[in-house]
């Protein structure tokens, strides 16, 4: 089994995020022995933001750093704890909100697969990038 950044990776399907976590020197935290759960926003996420946000983001690592931590949170939480949840706190310090009311929302992003099982925790993909 690989670390969630070499699953990332290997997905095919995480580019701009593994991008983003290289950029913002996130890798070590992200291979480190965890846990980890990470709502992984697509390619087609990150491509859905407006207009230069992705390249404003990759130009100001505080900023980037913060958003990407807050996709992250303490811990193993595997889907079927994730949906008798309302909130749980991300490693950015904030909240998200969960909603499994009709299907699983994260701060209103559909989650779209569940349960990717790392060495360091789990992975679930988000069809929208999370901003604090």
């Amino acid at each position: 089994m690989s670390n969630i950044v070499e699953t990332a990776v290997g997905a095919g399907t995480f580019n701009t995020l593994v991008a983003a976590v290289t950029a913002a020197g996130l890798v070590e935290t992200l291979s480190s022995e965890g846990p980890f759960t990470v709502f992984a926003p697509t390619d087609e996420a990150f491509a859905a933001l407006p207009a230069g946000t992705v390249e404003g983001l990759l130009a100001d690592i505080p900023a980037l750093t913060k958003v990407l931590t807050y996709h992250v949170v303490a811990g193993k939480v595997m889907a079927a704890d994730v949906v008798t949840l309302t909130s749980a706190t991300t490693l950015e310090g904030s909240n998200v909100t969960i909603d499994a009311s009709n299907g699983v929302k994260v701060n209103g992003a559909n989650v779209v697969a569940t349960d990717i099982e790392c060495d360091n925790g789990v992975i679930h993909v988000v069809d929208a990038v999370l901003l604090p």
